[in-house]
């Protein structure tokens, strides 16, 4: 499967309609109590791109966009303007937003990852692919400098330390990331006519594992 290193228009994502989605498998026993489990280990992120369009320019553009993805086949970028930060949305992000890992004194190679928090519950989220130039990453709440002490693989989402952490070190990194998807349609249709009445198309997009 091909994926290519290029984000949608983040102009034309900006307004659109989207956010994660669960799987779950729900149960109704005899004595009316639920059994509930689900296959996913992580949560699928779903969106509409038609939403973000304003004019038949911004037609133009998504459809040359579309065509060069051949539809569905290829993968791409997209921003999420509700979540692409490691911090709040309103927020610079710091070295210290996310803890990423602890060292051992031998691994020198981490994932980067988002922890959502609520109560006594979380989830970490993988960041496959970070936004290149927004990573920064602490050692114990001392700022690394990328390209002598760290490095980035913007295409994978990991961090390489030219030194591996000592053991018990808290390794923390800040960043801004794209969510990796595809088109979840082989035809995008419009009418410049009804376009110019307000009706927009729907371009269904869906995150993609890889």
């Amino acid at each position: 499967m091909a994926f290519h290193e290029i984000r949608f228009p983040a102009n034309l994502s900006f307004g659109s309609v989207g956010g994660p989605e669960r799987r779950t498998e729900i149960v109704t026993l005899a004595n009316g109590f639920e059994e509930r489990n689900t296959p996913w280990a992580h949560s699928r992120r779903r969106y509409d791109a038609g939403v973000g369009l304003r004019s038949l320019d911004d037609v133009a553009v998504l459809i040359a966009f579309f065509e060069a993805r051949a539809g569905q086949l290829h993968g791409f970028r997209w921003k999420d303007w509700s979540d692409f930060r490691s911090g709040a949305p309103s927020a610079t992000p710091g070295p210290e937003d996310q803890l990423v890992g602890i060292g051992d004194g031998e691994t020198a190679v981490f994932r980067l990852q988002k922890t959502y928090v609520s109560g006594l519950q979380s989830y970490a989220r993988p960041i496959l692919k970070p936004v290149a130039g927004t990573v920064v990453v602490a050692l114990a709440g001392d700022p690394k400098v990328e390209g002598i002490e760290f490095d980035v693989d913007v295409e994978t989402g990991e961090i390489t330390f030219a030194v591996p952490p000592d053991l018990g070190v808290r390794i923390t990194a800040g960043f801004e990331f794209d969510v990796p998807v595809r088109f979840d349609t082989d035809a995008i249709r419009t009418s410049v006519a009804s376009f110019q009445a307000g009706d927009v198309p729907t371009v269904p997009v869906v995150e993609i594992r890889l």
